[in-house]
């Protein structure tokens, strides 16, 4: 893994695997169906994360305040000097935007499982359906920095702009506005279909392996460049609700180093939803910059 940018935030299964009784490490699986996942068998020692519940702010449609983030880190007993391992269901589509959400509010060491929890089992590696007690902490966060995170306002100035490059990393079904969201989640759906305009479709899964580990760092690279998202511009990532597009602003962040890098979360739940913002319904042709 030293081919990425920055390795670091890769841990192997096999590291994970002597690392379990580290008082320094916190192994957290987040879910977005806890029911299905982690009630079933989970690493040992891994404490859960509910992504609909811990993660996000329902009322406000939001992600979770700097408080409740506090709240949950002292909740799985955590300080600002513990080394967080990430992992999840859906091939760390969760697990990456809970590390997008963690470096927002400035925790400094954190890392994802590659392969995620998929690959783990698949190794017979031991799980368990006990779940963990810890001492509560008194975590402090830092103020959030949001030059990781975009908003619809963001977005709408970076159409047509210079040296910027949109991603979509939604299936090609939706991109193209055949549907609005996949059937299973068609209540995060919108009113209209389609794409923002000038927006490149990379599907997120494009950048994995059958095993659910990363691609090399030679082959993400030339994945986005073949649509001319390349190092040199402003990235901004999104898809339905940005779960799907943090996968990819990890990506480009931290395997490939890209400097300038932004996921909207809002994605196209806000933007198809807006009234007067432009979309396209046709799939543009990819075009060398």
């Amino acid at each position: 893994m030293t081919e990425y940018a920055h390795p670091e935030v890769l841990v192997t299964t096999e590291w994970l695997a002597g690392h379990l009784t580290d008082p320094q490490v916190r192994v957290l699986e987040v879910d977005y169906d806890p029911s299905a996942s982690y009630e079933l068998g989970h690493i040992p020692g891994a404490a859960l994360v509910d992504w609909k519940r811990d993660i996000n702010d329902t009322v406000r449609r939001d992600i979770l305040s700097r408080e409740q983030f506090e709240q949950l880190l002292s909740r799985v007993g955590a300080t600002p000097e513990t080394t967080l391992v990430l992992y999840g269901d859906f091939r760390n589509w969760f697990a990456a935007f809970a590390f997008w959400t963690f470096r927002i509010y400035g925790h400094a060491d954190i890392r994802l499982l590659n392969g995620g929890r998929r690959k783990w089992i698949d190794e017979g590696r031991e799980v368990t359906e006990d779940a963990p007690s810890f001492t509560a902490t008194s975590y402090k966060a830092a103020e959030a920095d949001t030059s990781i995170r975009s908003f619809r306002g963001d977005v709408e100035k970076s159409l047509g702009a210079e040296g910027r490059a949109l991603v979509d990393v939604r299936s090609p079904a939706e991109f193209k506005g055949e549907i609005s969201a996949p059937p299973e989640y068609s209540n995060e759906g919108a009113q209209r279909a389609g794409h923002i305009p000038g927006a490149a479709n990379i599907p997120w899964a494009q950048a994995i392996q059958d095993d659910d580990t990363f691609k090399p760092a030679d082959a993400l690279r030339e994945l986005y460049a073949a649509q001319g998202v390349t190092d040199d511009k402003s990235v901004i990532t999104y898809c339905r609700i940005g779960e799907r597009s943090s996968h990819t602003w990890f990506v480009l962040s931290y395997l490939l180093g890209f400097p300038r890098v932004s996921n909207y979360d809002g994605s196209w739940s806000e933007w198809g939803n807006s009234v007067g913002l432009p979309i396209e319904k046709e799939a543009r042709e990819a075009v060398a910059v």
